[in-house]
């Protein structure tokens, strides 16, 4: 035997601790509502951040925008026009300084009428400046962006030289009018206030030149600063788009096989228990502790339930005696359901007893009723009333109870054809006064009675048999029931299967030419080929079944309990088996034939009796088309409607 080392514990102990942490990370465990929540909040996440990124980036490209459009193009537009004028005052000082008299005042005017329109042109830029740095209208991140950018120095240091320029230049050419009238006189002054107008006009044209130069390079920056914005907005959203997507298939397909599994497996188990295949080496494999989980545990202890109570109907139809039914029952209390102390009490409606059926009064046991009830069953209140009767419900709910056990008793009253036949007491401690049953308790409980319906057909047969038995109802020659059981529990018979809601297959057989053996070999060989007809019948069906010797070489065989359709297979079978039967006699080996008609009960009528007669109308087809046949009854075997 190999000893874990120390090693070996710390590893297995670190695996276990790496699969806690991927389970809770992956929230294998989670509620199934928790999950969906999780689903909805991580859908939600990355649709925001997509529409926040989508949200900054509109925005700065809208703020850049709105530069252009507010700032450098009407910068830009004013800045060649001013340069326009100033080319225009320069050209008309120029020709004002040729020309003399009236001309010359014409050319200064019209520097003045450039002067003004420079001056235009600035306050209308000044103006439309600052209305659009005061604007609030945007949103939020707009606003802020706005509330965040630099203010205008270069631009407004450009209108403010500009400005004082204009007013210089205005001031001059207003002198050299008023020089101009004493041309002579005035000469000196003209010439410096012309050299003053010509350093200002190169001024202005310089200024606006270097302005026009950085509006340019700033148009430049910010088209590249867009489009830089717009592919890093792009690929932001191309990888958020990317992992949601990547994301939400591994959790669709994570959160599918989560419940795809588990539910296709118990469809296909469900759809073998229908079937009749149950297998509990194929339980489902428990994969999460949430819901799913929970409904995968639960079915694998029904589908061991349900398992446990087909097998042991099964062994239980196989056992031979009641008290053997009982002593399993009795097991499956103990063994299975946990219940420790119990008894099973069997009912003689006709002499008006019970007796103690499992466990037996050996040793120490003892009952713990009355023993009265043995000799006059009427006074248990379980076989009076029919109904379970519990001292949980009602504190000395039964006189036939011995008072001061310290146990509290739950009996069950099994039913066989309307009447008790039987009672199981369970005994339970005592809590006192006021005590009630426990969760535990309740589940034995409703387990031990679902076992106890399930073996009330078995013990019902098996009762009647036994008092088929007592009644000497069997045919001395052959051992099977005679025609007088048949009618004397016909009724019992038939309200036992119509109250289990089953079919009764009716399979009426004779032997072919069984006349010739008598005639032949002697009614001695005769009576051994009855015999070993009839033990073959009873070895062909099960122990439930009831075989009848109905008259001469005719017998009737009644299948309880079956499903329709099923009389006919078994039938066939029968025949057959009857067909390989080898007879030794002296001198001679004899192999019959059989003849088989069948009919169901209440498939084909209402009426047993009448179900009999086709059945007998069946055989009499089978004969009549050849022998060694199995026919199954139709209704236009039987053209009348009376019976």
């Amino acid at each position: 035997m190999e000893i874990p080392t120390d090693n070996g514990c710390r590893q297995e102990s670190r695996r276990q601790t790496w699969h806690e942490l991927i389970r809770l990370i992956t929230f294998v465990d989670l509620p199934i509502k928790k999950k969906f929540r999780l689903f909805a909040v991580g859908t939600i996440f990355w649709f925001l951040s997509m529409a926040a990124v989508a949200v900054v980036s509109l925005t700065a490209i809208h703020y850049k925008y709105n530069q252009i459009a507010g700032h450098t193009l009407p910068y830009s537009q004013a800045i060649s026009k001013v340069i326009v004028h100033v080319q225009g005052i320069s050209s008309s000082i120029t020709q004002a300084q040729q020309e003399t008299g009236d001309a010359g005042a014409r050319q200064l005017e019209s520097a003045q009428s450039h002067v003004k329109s420079i001056r235009g042109i600035i306050s209308a830029l000044s103006l439309g400046i600052n209305s659009s740095q005061g604007s609030t209208g945007g949103n939020l991140v707009e606003n802020f962006i706005l509330s965040m950018a630099r203010s205008d120095v270069e631009g407004t240091q450009y209108l403010q030289r500009m400005l004082t320029l204009v007013e210089q230049m205005d001031r001059h050419i207003s002198l050299l009018q008023q020089f101009r009238q004493n041309p002579a006189e005035n000469a000196p002054d003209i010439q410096h206030i012309l050299n003053l107008l010509g350093g200002q006009l190169e001024e202005a044209h310089t200024l606006s030149a270097s302005f026009t130069e950085s509006l340019t390079g700033e148009y430049t920056a910010n088209t590249q600063l867009i489009n830089e914005i717009v592919r890093t907005s792009i690929h932001i959203i191309l990888l958020v788009l990317l992992l949601a997507t990547l994301l939400l298939l591994i959790f669709t397909r994570w959160i599918t096989g989560a419940f795809y599994k588990p539910i296709d497996a118990i469809i296909n188990q469900i759809h073998d228990l229908g079937t009749g295949k149950v297998d509990l080496d194929n339980k489902l494999t428990i994969h999460s502790k949430d819901e799913m989980g929970t409904l995968s545990s639960e079915f694998n202890e029904l589908i061991e339930t349900v398992y446990g109570m087909t097998i042991f109907k099964k062994v239980i139809e196989e056992d031979s005696t009641l008290d053997e039914v009982y002593r399993r029952l009795g097991e499956v209390f103990e063994n299975e359901l946990g219940i420790e102390r119990y008894m099973i009490y069997e009912v003689n409606g006709n002499k008006k007893e019970m007796r103690a059926g499992y466990p037996p009064l050996v040793g120490d046991r003892k009952l713990f009723c009355y023993e009265d009830i043995l000799s006059d069953c009427s006074l248990c209140r379980a076989v009076k009333t029919g109904h379970t009767v519990s001292s949980f419900e009602f504190r000395s709910v039964c006189r036939q109870f011995l008072p001061d056990t310290g146990m509290e008793h739950v009996c069950i009253p099994m039913m066989l054809a309307g009447v008790t036949g039987g009672v199981v007491q369970f005994l339970f401690p005592s809590r006192g006064e006021k005590g009630h049953i426990n969760e535990v308790e309740n589940q034995q409980l409703f387990k031990a009675e679902t076992y106890i319906k399930q073996s009330l057909s078995v013990v019902e047969t098996k009762r009647l048999m036994n008092t088929l038995r007592e009644s000497a109802m069997v045919d001395t020659l052959t051992g099977l029931y005679n025609r007088r059981f048949l009618q004397e529990h016909t009724k019992q018979i038939i309200s036992g299967v119509l109250r289990r809601r089953k079919t009764i297959g009716l399979l009426l057989c004779d032997i072919d030419y069984f006349k010739q053996i008598n005639d032949t070999f002697g009614h001695d060989v005769g009576d051994l080929v009855l015999k070993e007809a009839a033990a073959c019948m009873r070895n062909s069906v099960r122990e439930a079944d009831i075989v009848i010797r109905f008259g001469g070489e005719e017998f009737l065989i009644l299948l309880l309990d079956v499903d329709q359709g099923d009389a006919i297979d078994v039938a066939e079978k029968i025949r057959v088996k009857i067909g390989d039967m080898k007879i030794t006699v002296p001198d001679a080996v004899i192999q019959k034939t059989i003849s088989i008609g069948v009919s169901e009960f209440p498939g084909d009528t209402d009426g047993f009796w009448q179900a009999i007669k086709f059945a007998d109308v069946a055989l009499y087809k089978a004969k009549e088309t050849g022998r060694n046949k199995t026919v199954r009854f139709e209704p236009d075997m039987w053209p009348r409607k009376e019976f």
